[in-house]
């Protein structure tokens, strides 16, 4: 009785096995024919990431086999640090739902941000559709011309949470080089760190550069660029500091470029872990697709958008390149950042 018991248990389970298999090979046409796509989106409406991830949504769905609709949905949380926990530890793992978080959510593991529940190295990536240069801004008025003049004087930076360009900019500088920049956490998106800039709640703020400088108060020419979170210059911003400019030691130069591997991530489009593979290359080859489809790249140009992108490859070999960085680098960068259970850098 035991062994019939023993062999009916293993039949059951290679039969659940096979339906499994089955499932995952079944063609892209098939599985995703009248499916809907999710697009978890880590900001709040408004502001550069929202405005790739709704374009994204309106046209990547023509280039996944099946044409499946794609419906954006803004999940606002810690610049996106909630949407990858949601997409690592509870969003189905067949391709229906994907994300879009800030550039540097997929490092905050590798430097102990608080609240992280994922591996970034397993987590399956898409593209990004922009490189986008990060900026740190002031407001005119302030009389702060010069990322030099932080050494004397305090700046208030207006901040999302733990991850994002607009928090992890300026308490990382003020750490490693003595700044005097202060942040107030807690605001949704860029939207409402401009309009805090606006009503001089915050005297400045970091983030994507074609974002902030579209705003109106980058249009009315109220806002110094004080800093570019840049490896290499940006050719558009001949004159303003990066990070060659103000590292003054061998050290502070090797944290800050582990630092900057950051930037080079763009704007990341991810998905669950353990995809099956053929539905992984499906979304890659989408999204590749899409980069060069002529309605997507008008309608980019018509909101002052440009595509810059970089392949799901590309981002998962440059998260895996700064996760191999000598420890005492890593060690370092990780105490200036200051984020392990909450604790002040040492």
């Amino acid at each position: 009785m035991h062994r019939t018991w023993t062999g009916l248990w293993a039949g059951l389970a290679l039969t659940l096995a096979a339906i499994a298999s089955a499932g995952a090979q079944q063609p892209a046409a098939e599985f995703y024919k009248d499916k809907t796509i999710s697009i978890l989106i880590g900001f709040g409406p408004g502001g550069g990431n929202d405005t790739w991830s709704r374009l994204l949504a309106r046209h990547m769905g023509r280039h996944i086999p099946g044409t499946p609709l794609i419906v954006p949905q803004n999940l606002p949380g810690g610049g996106g640090l909630l949407v990858a926990n949601q997409l690592y530890n509870v969003s189905p793992k067949d391709g229906t739902v994907i994300g879009a978080i800030s550039r540097g959510i997929p490092l905050e593991p590798l430097f102990g941000g608080q609240g992280t529940r994922f591996d970034a190295q397993k987590l399956t990536w898409i593209g990004s559709p922009d490189r986008d240069t990060a900026i740190c801004v002031a407001r005119t008025d302030t009389g702060i011309a010069s990322i030099k003049d932080l050494y004397q004087r305090e700046l208030i930076m207006g901040a999302t949470g733990s991850g994002t360009d607009s928090a992890i900019y300026p308490d990382f500088m003020a750490v490693l080089f003595g700044l005097k920049l202060k942040t107030v956490k807690g605001y949704k998106g860029s939207n409402e760190m401009q309009l805090a800039i606006e009503r001089n709640e915050v005297q400045g703020m970091c983030g994507s550069h074609d974002s902030i400088m579209a705003s109106k108060l980058g249009r009315d020419g109220k806002l110094t660029i004080l800093f570019q979170g840049r490896l290499s210059p940006d050719p558009r911003l001949k004159g303003v500091a990066y990070f060659a400019d103000i590292a003054r030691t061998d050290e502070e130069r090797q944290v800050f470029e582990l630092f900057l591997t950051r930037s080079a991530l763009g704007r990341p489009l991810v998905a669950p872990p353990g995809l099956p593979p053929e539905r992984t290359a499906t979304l890659r080859r989408a999204f590749n697709a899409t980069m060069t489809d002529k309605a997507f790249l008008e309608e980019a140009a018509k909101q002052s958008l440009s595509a810059e992108p970089m392949t799901g490859e590309e981002l998962l070999a440059t998260i895996e390149r700064a996760h191999s960085k000598p420890p005492e680098i890593i060690k370092r960068t990780t105490e200036v950042l200051g984020r392990l259970a909450g604790e002040k850098a040492k």
